[in-house]
């Protein structure tokens, strides 16, 4: 236990407090820490998930099917579960509870599974599999489905608001191409209702912050592209994220695998040369992303710490056990520590892009990372203890 606290866990807190000093002072501007998320999510992650994953085998998959279905059913359960207490314990609107259920819900697969996993139980085919199933299902299921549910829930904000007649006088600026003249119009906001991006600036002019409507958004960043109907939200969302390499990655090694094409071995140092920028990496990139919010801690912030680092994993492990994974005590170790990291940053973004859920969303990131100290320890004690109780 000491051995993997010296020298797995204390060096991910360090390099995350020096990404949080780094962002503290400044060290990193807003671009080079977008560009250090994107090398992580859209180069060295997806590297890594494909070399991996390419050197497991159809037999393997085989093997591994039940870790796979409790991957899926689990995690997206468990976003489910989430999303319907939030409603029922704070009276969170669907579309809050739903940025509630990317964050506590979800884990942050991509930023620190090899981080956290690889050092503890060594980079081979069975856990980097772990890795990269949960990412799929994180990247490919979880979040387009979030998004889904922020639609429905605003889709139902605007119906129930039609009646309602008041709103804010703003002027809102029109966007212009190839002219530096800056149009604007006056416009009377409806009260009550998600606005597009323009009206969002306009109104936090005078002092009001405001969902922004997340259909609105997206027609608006495509306007002109596309001629004919817009394609269906959900299905979009779904798209959009399987295109993004951190899924897309995954899927071509495992349909690789499936149909029994070999990768030669001469690439792989190619793919490990990026991939082991990765860990380090995100590891900082997750301390700079920290030191960007404010949070506070209150009854919510608490639950969905418990929930993200205690609660998911718990159920995880039982259903392993239950399953008949009992066999194989490391691999559920690996799959609850994987399920059991704290809450994935996609969620805070989508929370800052659209205005729903900031605040107690950052807190929940924020205090969830902090106590990721103890939830890993708690866990790589108790699992042999479980293990040995069970047998």
């Amino acid at each position: 236990m000491t051995t993997i606290l010296v020298n797995d866990i204390v060096p991910i807190l360090v390099i995350m407090l020096l990404g949080y000093v780094c962002g503290k002072f400044t060290f990193f501007d807003d671009d080079q820490r977008q560009g250090l998320n994107k090398l992580v999510l859209n180069i060295a992650l997806p590297a890594a998930l494909f070399i991996s994953i390419v050197k497991a085998t159809r037999k393997m998959f085989a093997q591994d099917i039940v870790l796979t279905l409790i991957s899926l059913v689990g995690v997206t359960g468990l976003f489910m579960l989430s999303y319907y207490l939030d409603k029922l314990m704070f009276h969170r609107s669907t579309q809050e509870a739903a940025v509630c259920a990317m964050i506590a819900g979800s884990p942050t697969i991509g930023f620190l599974g090899f981080a956290v996993l690889d050092p503890i139980y060594g980079n081979n085919a069975t856990t980097n599999l772990v890795i990269g199933i949960v990412s799929i299902v994180v990247n490919a299921v979880t979040i387009p489905l979030g998004l889904s549910l922020i639609n429905k829930g605003q889709a139902a904000l605007k119906e129930k608001a039609k009646q309602n007649n008041g709103g804010t006088k703003v002027e809102i600026k029109l966007p212009q191409k190839g002219t530096a003249i800056k149009k604007t119009k006056k416009v009377t906001v409806p009260d009550g209702l998600p606005v597009s991006d323009e009206e969002a600036k306009a109104l936090s002019e005078v002092g009001i912050q405001r969902e922004i409507d997340l259909v609105h958004a997206e027609f608006d960043d495509h306007a002109g592209k596309e001629s004919g109907k817009h394609m269906n939200p959900t299905l979009k969302s779904v798209i959009e994220a399987i295109k993004k390499p951190v899924a897309a990655a995954p899927l071509i090694a495992v349909i690789c695998v499936l149909i029994g094409i070999r990768i030669p071995t001469s690439w792989a140092p190619t793919f490990d040369l990026i991939a082991k920028a990765n860990a380090g990496v995100a590891v900082l990139a997750a301390g700079l992303a920290l030191s960007t919010v404010k949070f506070s801690i209150d009854k919510e912030v608490i639950w969905n710490t418990f929930f993200r680092l205690f609660l998911t994993p718990a159920i995880i492990v039982a259903a392993a056990y239950l399953c008949g994974m009992g066999a194989d005590p490391q691999k559920i170790s690996m799959l609850c520590l994987a399920t059991g990291l704290p809450p994935a940053f996609s969620g805070i973004i989508i929370a800052s892009r659209y205005n729903i859920y900031v605040k107690e969303g950052a807190s929940s990131v924020a205090v969830s990372t902090v106590f990721f100290a103890v939830s890993c320890i708690f866990w790589i004690w108790f699992l042999p203890i479980l293990a040995g109780m069970l047998h």
